[in-house]
């Protein structure tokens, strides 16, 4: 962790307070300019733009990985397995490629159009490549198993017993949802929303090849910023500033869950 992980972050913390070289490249001088220049609202907008994709995917995932990892859980012992291998199938190929699967399926005469069109519910081929709603495709596709797999956990060690003593003392599907299930499958909630979260604001392909220039995220800003512009020095500062985000939004998502009491405690 040392020499893998805290070396390169000093560094790259390091580059954030110096200067951008005349043709690209980093000179030695300590400036604070680069996180002064992120107070532009430009930038706020992107950071904003980010976490509001990040957080529409992660709630997009938790409700359709909760039904799928309840089911594959209550699922007989020997289809469980085979029920997961499918979950983590499309791991097995690299995720370039299966976002350019995305563009064939939802260009302008992609699959997606032409089964609509023959469907009738639709006379003109719809704009789905490159728009907002592209993106948020591709990113719950890309990471709807990281949500699925600490679900499946938490609702695998979940007692039925407490279910069935719920129903029967006449508790609505509602209330045995919401007072017994969700309650005591909050430990896969909250690593599932954080494993969706964190790589979600932080994608820069899915953005770049399914949103094009009007879906930027804070994660091409940086690839922009250090491979385009070579400008080390800013882009470093925005990582540092992207990091500082998503620690604190972690750190508020553990603190209000860890004030959430279970479904009998305080009674």
């Amino acid at each position: 962790m040392g020499l893998f992980f805290l070396v390169p972050l000093g560094l790259v913390f390091a580059i954030s307070f110096a200067s951008r070289g005349t043709y690209g490249g980093i000179v030695w001088e300590f400036t604070s300019a680069n996180y002064l220049d992120l107070l532009h609202p430009l930038y706020g907008k992107i950071l904003g733009q980010s976490m509001w994709y990040a957080s529409l995917t992660t709630a997009i995932c938790f409700v359709l990985g909760f039904p799928l990892a309840y089911v594959i859980a209550r699922s007989p012992v020997r289809w469980q397995p085979i029920f997961l291998l499918l979950v983590m199938l499309p791991f097995w190929t690299n995720f370039l490629v299966r976002t350019y699967a995305w563009m064939i399926l939802l260009r302008h005469d992609g699959l997606m159009n032409r089964f609509v069109m023959a469907l009738g519910v639709v006379d003109a081929p719809l704009e789905l490549l490159y728009t907002p709603t592209a993106v948020v495709i591709g990113l719950v596709y890309g990471y709807l198993p990281f949500m699925v797999l600490p679900l499946y956990v938490a609702v695998e060690r979940l007692d039925p017993l407490l279910v069935e003593a719920a129903w029967d003392l006449y508790a609505s599907r509602w209330a045995v949802f919401m007072q017994v299930i969700l309650p005591l499958t909050k430990p896969g909630i909250v690593g599932g929303c954080i494993l969706v979260f964190i790589p979600s604001i932080g994608s820069f392909i899915t953005p770049d090849l399914l949103g094009g220039a009007r879906s930027m995220m804070i994660g091409n800003l940086i690839q922009h910023e250090y491979l385009v512009v070579r400008d080390w020095p800013l882009g470093s500062a925005v990582s540092f500033v992207l990091m500082t985000v998503v620690m604190a939004a972690v750190a508020l998502y553990y603190r209000s869950a860890s004030r959430t009491d279970g479904p009998w405690e305080g009674r």
